[in-house]
C-alpha cells in the first residue's frame, strides 16, 4: 500500500478572508471546481452517440437537457474530488491554484457544493431524461469519488486504469438518453474510451511524475521507468484501435467512420510506437516528446466521435 500522509490544511491555504474573496472571483472559483475543460471532453462523447442512437438527429431539447445533466453530475464528481484531494493538491504545482488551495472556496463549501450537484443532477436526469441514465450519471460519480479517488488513486499504479471507468460513462449515458436501454453500440464506444484513457492520461503523468512522487500518488510513471510506461502504452493504444474497429462489422456504422477510426487510429499508433522507440533509446526530458501523445489523444477521441455522429448521414 502506497499511502503519504499530507497536512490536510497547509498554512496559508484556508485563511482568505472573505474581504479578499470578491463575488466575481468567489462565482469562478465554484466553476472551477467542476473543472470544465475535463468535462467538455466528456460531452465530446455524449453528444456523437445520440446521433449514432437516433440514426440522424436526437431531440434539440434532450440534448441540452443530456448535457446540462451531464455537466453537473460531472461537476459534482470533480468537486468532491477536490475536497477528497485538497491535502496532496496544495503540495502538487499542477493544482497549486485550485479553489480549496488558494482559500478561495472553503473545504464545507465545496462538500457541500459537490453533495448539491450531485443531487440535483441525479433528480434533473431521472425526471427530464430518464432513470436509466440517471443511475448511470449516478454510478458515475460515486465510481469516481468512492472507487478511484478514495480507494485506488493512493494504493496502486492501476489507479487510471480501472478509475477511468466513470470516464467512460457518458457514452452509455448518451445512447440510453436517446434508448432508454443500453446496446452493444454503447458497450463498444464504452470500451474504446476505457482503453484509451490510460495512453492519453500515462504521457501526462510522465510529464508531471515528480508532482505525484512528492505526495506519494503511485500513478504508473512514478513505479516504473519510462520504458515500461511506453510498452504499456503501445499495448493499450493497439487494443483501443482494434476495440474501435468492431462497430462496423457489427452493422452499426459504415465506410466514414471506418476511415477515420484507421486514419485517426494509425497516426496514434505511429506516435505511441515513436514514444517507446524513443523511451527505449534512454531520451529523457523534453526530448522524449511525451506529451505530443497527449494532445494527440484529446484530437484522436474528438475525430473518432465526429465521426460517430456524422457516419449515420452518409449511409
Amino acid at each position: 500500500m502506497c499511502v503519504t500522509a499530507v497536512e490536510s490544511r497547509p498554512a496559508g491555504v484556508l485563511g482568505t478572508s472573505p474581504v479578499h474573496r470578491p463575488f466575481g472571483a468567489r462565482v469562478m472559483a465554484f466553476v472551477a471546481l467542476t473543472k470544465p475543460r475535463i468535462i467538455e471532453l466528456l460531452l465530446i462523447t455524449t453528444v456523437p452517440v445520440m446521433f449514432l442512437a437516433e440514426q440522424g438527429v436526437p431531440s434539440l431539447w434532450l440534448v441540452l437537457a443530456t448535457c446540462f445533466g451531464g455537466y453537473l453530475s460531472a461537476g459534482g464528481a470533480n468537486a468532491l474530488n477536490m475536497y477528497i484531494d485538497r491535502d496532496i493538491d496544495a503540495l502538487m504545482d499542477r493544482t497549486a491554484q485550485r479553489p480549496l488551495v488558494t482559500g478561495m472556496v472553503s473545504p464545507r463549501e465545496c462538500l457541500a457544493f459537490g453533495i448539491t450537484l450531485a443531487v440535483v443532477s441525479t433528480l434533473f436526469f431521472g425526471l427530464l431524461v430518464n432513470w436509466l441514465s440517471a443511475a448511470l450519471a449516478l454510478g458515475a460519480l460515486l465510481f469516481y469519488v468512492v472507487v478511484y479517488t478514495m480507494l485506488l488513486k493512493r494504493r496502486t499504479a492501476q489507479n487510471i486504469v480501472w478509475g477511468g471507468i466513470a470516464g467512460c460513462m457518458p457514452v452509455l449515458i448518451g445512447w440510453s438518453a436517446v434508448k432508454n436501454e443500453v446496446s452493444w453500440a454503447a458497450v463498444i464506444l464504452f470500451l474504446v474510451i476505457f482503453f484509451w484513457t490510460p495512453p492519453h492520461y500515462w504521457p501526462l503523468s510522465m510529464k508531471v511524475k515528480e508532482d505525484y512522487a512528492r505526495v506519494g500518488v503511485p500513478m504508473l510513471p512514478v513505479v516504473a521507468g519510462n520504458q515500461a510506461v511506453a510498452r504499456q502504452i503501445v499495448l493499450y493504444s493497439w487494443v483501443m484501435v482494434a476495440v474501435s474497429l468492431l462497430l462496423t462489422p457489427l452493422g452499426y456504422t459504415g465506410w466514414f467512420y471506418t476511415a477515420v477510426a484507421l486514419a485517426a487510429g494509425g497516426w496514434w499508433l505511429w506516435e505511441a510506437h515513436a514514444l517507446h522507440a524513443r523511451a527505449k533509446a534512454g531520451v529523457t526530458g523534453g526530448k522524449l516528446k511525451e506529451m505530443r501523445l497527449f494532445h494527440w489523444s484529446i484530437t484522436y477521441v474528438s475525430l473518432l466521435f465526429v465521426a460517430v455522429a456524422v457516419d449515420p448521414f452518409l449511409r
